[in-house]
């Protein structure tokens, strides 16, 4: 039996559907569980991470757990002593590539992730355990309002456009997941996930046209002008400004690149097949 966290997020699903079509006994920790909306067999139970007595119960009988940094939040560590008290013998932590930055530098802290929590928590919690640490999902270009932006003409209005990010497809993560969780081969390890080219905004857009047949360019708009658009559309200030910091401290200069999930899996995605298995998402 694997516990998943955050089962019903971006990488969180993809992991509990791999694990269910291996035929493993999947235990989903929903905060919603009646709108979960998971394959048939696997168990989805309500409780909330963050609060770890509410899942309890549902860490019995599990060999190994899946840590989200957002749906455990502060309780990271709260949660890791539990699940060794109950009988878990792995936990696998989702983590960022940009956990040794400032905390202040990691913009997702700003919208719940604990990153460095969760990587802390599973590594001194004396149990079996690996951290994932992901570099920038290829979704986030949705996420960021791109999809949008193209169905509405040929231009891509943002920030920075030649700050570059290594994309990378959410599958490949999970599926590097259900290996961390399965198999013995990542054991105490903290493992860097990126997609196999550094890209920048401009290249992204680019790419994205190239698949659904139209000559998309990326135009640069200033900093204050997107932060305003930002803080207007709900995001939190300190997000805003932690994002934009980091793209600008960051052009010029290529993203990380590693070849861990290829080693991990003997093949990866890149960024333009993940565009071209989304391309629904930016055609009219």
């Amino acid at each position: 039996m694997i516990i998943v966290t955050g089962a019903t997020g971006t990488v969180g699903r993809r992991l509990v559907e791999l694990l269910a079509a291996q035929g493993i006994r999947v235990r989903a920790v929903s905060r919603s569980p009646e709108s979960a909306a998971l394959p048939a067999g696997v168990e989805v139970v309500a409780g909330d991470p963050a609060w770890p007595d509410t899942v309890a119960d549902a860490l019995d009988g599990a060999a190994a757990a899946f840590l989200h940094p957002r749906a455990v939040g502060d309780a990271a560590f709260d949660f890791a002593e539990l699940a060794g008290k109950r009988g878990v013998r792995r936990l696998v932590a989702l983590s960022a590539i940009n956990i040794d930055d400032p905390l202040a530098a990691q913009p997702s802290r700003f919208r719940g992730d604990r990153n460095k929590e969760a990587e802390q928590a599973v590594a001194d919690s004396g149990l079996e355990w690996v951290s994932l640490r992901a570099s920038s999902f290829a979704s986030n270009v949705v996420q960021s309002g791109w999809d949008t932006q193209i169905r509405a003409g040929d231009v891509v209005r943002g920030p920075f456009a030649e700050f570059a990010e290594s994309p990378l497809h959410e599958d490949d993560i999970a599926a590097v997941a259900a290996h961390a969780l399965l198999t013995d081969d990542l054991l105490s390890r903290r493992v860097e996930l990126t997609g196999p080219q550094s890209l920048t905004h401009a290249d992204m857009v680019r790419m994205i046209g190239e698949v659904i047949g139209r000559p998309l360019r990326y135009e640069e708009v200033p900093a204050a002008v997107v932060r305003q658009g930002m803080v207007a559309r709900g995001f939190p200030e300190d997000f805003v400004d932690s994002l934009l910091t980091r793209y600008a401290d960051g052009v010029g200069q290529a993203a990380p690149v590693t070849n861990d999930v290829e080693k991990i899996l003997g093949s990866t995605r890149n960024f333009a097949e993940w565009a071209a298995e989304h391309a629904a998402a930016f055609r009219n």
